[in-house]
């Protein structure tokens, strides 16, 4: 019996996959456990469907995230931090505090689990701090430290 599969299945195959099993495993745990259907004429249509849906909506994100990465490129923030001896930097920024300036000084809502920081920042300056919008898509946020 062919079946396609609704969900993940160890050692069976992925979701949305059609895989050949024997009439009674089908019968007595995939389709009780609702983890696939037969693979009948509707069903497949339908899949298809699903496919070419899920399909539209990820082309419809990656152009988004495309369009606010060029948005993000040409903005800057900019952030003070105290200065201890010697005008050494006192303290660091971190990727929560990038994300609450960007929020209050550009109406950015950046999750911080977004910004790329390997390490806090630590030096005055102008940093460049990469933020990942999407699998295949990253901005780079211009971030200006300056002293208070």
């Amino acid at each position: 019996m062919e079946i396609v599969l609704l969900e993940d299945v160890k050692a069976l195959g992925k979701k949305g996959q059609i895989v050949k099993v024997n009439d009674g495993y089908a019968r007595n745990f995939i389709l009780p456990k609702k983890l696939g259907v037969e693979a009948t004429a509707k069903n497949l249509n339908d899949l298809k469907l699903q496919k070419a849906n899920a399909a539209k909506v990820a082309a419809e994100q990656l152009a988004a995230a495309k369009e606010l990465a060029e948005k993000i490129g040409a903005m800057s923030i900019s952030l003070t931090m105290k200065a201890g001896e010697g005008g050494k930097a006192f303290g660091s920024v971190s990727g929560k505090e990038i994300a609450a300036a960007a929020a209050e000084q550009l109406q950015l809502d950046l999750d911080k689990k977004k910004l790329v920081l390997p390490e806090p920042i630590k030096t005055f300056g102008v940093h460049e701090v990469p933020v990942k919008l999407h699998k295949d898509v990253t901005a780079k946020l211009t971030v200006k430290v300056t002293e208070a």
